[in-house]
């Protein structure tokens, strides 16, 4: 309690007891009733109380008045403790807008596609990207294919590279130059598309229409897509071999994650990549090329009894096989890792023996990011993975989902979740339609590639399952027949996006005879793989054949039996020179 409320408190206490005394002596003299001597007391009291609080008053006007003329005196005279500093409310910061009326979670392919559909069908759109990565919207496929077979030593840096044709791109969508600041978001008289990069969406409020990052600011919205990806999965005797294999273990995802990885390729004398799916088989040929150059050991190992094991048949995963090792990789098939510990600046990895390296690429496959499912209630599908979606990618009520995160119905496969570039595309272009009012169906059947370096590739579609019967049906190759001739011939090096359906009801199938299937020879040129599940084509693989996707498309989408896949094969026209 401070000084002036004490000195206040005793002197009315020691006012009032003078008046009791004066007003009893008087009382013994003068006889006063009870009442009137009551009334004169309290009357008494009230003019003290008033009195003082004047006097209070005024002292602490002449207090205040002589603190401003002395302050030096009090500063060093007074007693009194130190005022508590000003507690301000927390700011959200300057280049976060509070609201957007589209927000798109994520900087992948998925959220640029939606927003360019939404500018598209939306002129005067303010659509604001929200991603975790410092960079602006890229596209990935070539961080595991072309930027390694690039001759300019700064594509590292640029990252700008030359496609198998030779036209050189940018692996950004767009140059700085095509966003605006999210500063100035809601003040460009046309709308435009803005990207708010290093900072992560950590909860949704769906009731309320807002977001929460992970620096505390909110941003509210009117339309939301969720198109968050994933992030590699790890083997768990990694996750709990401690930091120091963890530092020499690369989950390769990246930007970041391509530069490291070249960095240590010219640095270190051994690299191991553990998977043999398709980015593990695309590291292993970039790196294997590089190898003698180097000096570099690359090592490959995977569960499989071949590259690829899991989506191609036996024989065309062990023809894949042999192609790496020829790239200049040691491949270990029917490796399980079981240990991995860090001893003498080398990581030792145990299988039935122990193999020692200097880095470790992981390349075990993605897990979908789902981190805002439980604020957001959303449901998750348990079987696939994913935030469950309708037809027109809707998870809830304003809130859509694409890309990689997306489980979704396929009319002709069933529910689905697909990990590859083209349905990216896709899925982002669809769901920002539907974000503008189109309400359309997704039915788009979104194929995939992967090239071994520019001379082997492949194209597919729908479920490309080893454990599926398959039809092979193969020809001899030509010099067209490679990923290099196929992007000369399309002009782009990413294939899925010059693709139109139209093109299937343009060509015609071959007219010559069909040889007979060659699955058992080593050499396989150039093929159609089919894929069966109840004697129905649900999967098709193009092995250096392309340009022909939309004819694969509509069969899959037929879902008719067919009594000859030989016949089948004459449309994609794979015996002409």
């Amino acid at each position: 309690m401070s000084w002036p409320v004490l000195d206040f408190f005793f002197s009315f206490v020691f006012l009032v007891c003078i008046n009791h005394i004066v007003l009893s002596s008087f009382q013994g003299l003068i006889f006063f009733p009870t009442q009137v001597f009551h009334c004169f007391e309290w009357l008494f009291c009230v003019t003290v109380v008033m009195l003082m609080a004047n006097a209070n008053v005024t002292r602490s006007h002449t207090y205040d008045q002589f603190a401003a003329t002395f302050p030096d005196y009090l500063r060093y005279n007074s007693k009194a403790a130190p005022a508590a500093e000003p507690v301000e409310p927390t700011a959200a910061p300057s280049d976060v807008p509070e609201h957007a009326p589209y927000l798109l979670i994520g900087g992948g392919t998925a959220s640029f596609a939606a927003a360019r559909s939404i500018r598209a069908r939306d002129p005067g759109a303010r659509v604001l990207i929200v991603t975790e990565e410092s960079d602006l919207p890229y596209m990935r496929p070539p961080l595991s294919k072309e930027l390694w077979f690039s001759d300019d030593p700064k594509a590292i840096e640029t990252l700008r590279f030359k496609q198998w044709n030779g036209k050189e791109r940018s692996i950004y969508f767009q140059p700085p130059s095509f966003y605006v600041s999210p500063t100035d978001l809601d003040k460009v008289e046309n709308g435009g598309v803005a990207v708010l990069t290093g900072r992560k969406v950590v909860h949704m409020d769906v009731r309320g229409n807002k977001v929460k990052l992970s620096d505390g600011a909110e941003i509210s919205y009117e339309k939301c897509l969720i198109a968050t990806g994933g992030v590699p999965r790890n083997l768990q005797v990694i996750d709990r071999a401690g930091e120091e294999v963890m530092k020499r273990t690369t989950l390769f995802r990246k930007i970041e994650d391509f530069r490291s990885l070249e960095k240590m390729s010219r640095e270190v004398k051994s690299i191991t990549i553990i998977g043999g799916g398709f980015l593990g088989s695309e590291l292993a040929c970039a790196l294997g090329r590089r190898s003698t150059d180097v000096g570099l050991e690359v090592i490959q190992m995977f569960p499989e009894k071949g590259n690829m094991g899991k989506v191609l048949p036996e024989y065309l995963s062990n023809w894949t096989t042999e192609k790496v090792r020829k790239e200049g990789v040691s491949v270990i098939t029917d490796a399980v890792v079981k240990n991995v510990t860090y001893k003498n600046d080398k990581l030792e990895i145990k299988l039935k023996d122990g193999r020692l390296t200097d880095h470790i690429v992981a390349a075990v496959g993605l897990e979908p990011s789902m981190e805002l499912a439980k604020s957001a209630g959303l449901e998750v599908d348990s079987d696939f993975g994913g935030y469950r979606v309708n037809a027109e990618l809707q998870a809830r009520s304003n809130i859509w989902v694409a890309g990689d995160a997306a489980c979704f119905y396929d009319i002709n496969l069933g529910r689905r979740r697909v990990e590859h570039h083209d349905h990216a595309v896709v899925s982002g272009r669809l769901a920002g339609e539907n974000m503008t009012g189109a309400s359309k169906p997704y039915w788009h059947q979104s194929m995939f590639w992967s090239d071994l370096g520019p001379d082997v590739g492949y194209e597919a579609i729908g479920i490309v399952d080893s454990s599926l019967p398959t039809v092979g049906v193969f020809a001899k190759a030509t010099a067209k027949d490679t990923p290099k001739a196929a992007t000369e011939q399309s002009g782009t090096g990413i294939r899925s996006e010059s693709e139109t359906e139209a093109v299937a009801g343009a060509l015609k199938a071959e007219t010559t005879a069909t040889p007979p299937p060659i699955q058992q020879e080593e050499d396989y040129g150039k093929g159609v793989i089919f894929y069966l599940r109840d004697q129905v084509v649900v999967g098709i693989v193009l092995w250096n054949v392309f340009n022909r996707m939309p004819i694969a498309r509509k069969i899959i989408k037929d879902g008719e039996q067919h009594a000859d896949l030989n016949e089948v094969a004459k449309l994609f026209n794979i015996h002409e020179d």
